[in-house]
């Protein structure tokens, strides 16, 4: 004799309405964590008037934050041993084709080694050696990349740890020019 089991009741499938309503709340849940965390990752990092400096690019010519003045500029922390800024560089040299862009190498050693490393990746940027994180330590940068947009009044309007995508970082550069 084969016994039968009695059917389980199974639960009405969700409409479509209520399945793009959990949708909907669970990215906007993730939206939110996702820029509470970007803010938390940025809180410490300069705001307000940007910092000037004088400093030196790879190739011996002084530069200063003061050679900027004319338009929004992007100023980007990064290092040679980081992988995510290997990972966001090609877009920051498309950015520097259109846009005015300093780059500064944080604790990735000598001159030399950075040059290297240009070299190697067959990248042309602005680069300012900063060995010891001096001038990493003005801008209050801890960890990199980190990215600062500085408009045309020398007031950082945008500030940026980690990766930075660069449909956002154009976007906020055109918006640097009316703020």
């Amino acid at each position: 004799m084969t016994e039968t089991r009695p059917e389980k009741p199974q639960a009405p499938k969700p409409s479509r309405r209520r399945r793009a309503l959990s949708w909907g709340i669970q990215i906007g849940l993730a939206l939110v964590i996702f820029l509470a965390v970007r803010a938390w990752m940025a809180r410490d990092m300069a705001e307000g008037p940007a910092p000037e400096f004088e400093a030196q690019l790879l190739d011996g010519t002084p530069v200063a934050l003061a050679d900027y003045a004319d338009e929004p500029m992007l100023l980007h922390f990064w290092a040679t041993w980081c992988p995510i800024c290997r990972l966001e560089e090609g877009e920051i040299v498309r950015l520097a084709q259109g846009h005015p862009v300093l780059t500064v190498a944080m604790q990735s050693g000598a001159p030399a080694e950075v040059l290297e490393h240009m070299n190697e990746r067959e990248r042309e940027l602005p680069v300012v050696n900063d060995p010891q994180g001096a001038l990493a330590a003005r801008y209050n940068v801890r960890g990199v990349p980190a990215t600062f947009i500085i408009n045309s009044d020398g007031e950082i309007v945008f500030r940026k740890q980690g990766y930075a995508p660069p449909l956002e970082l154009r976007l906020r550069l055109w918006l640097a020019r009316w703020l």
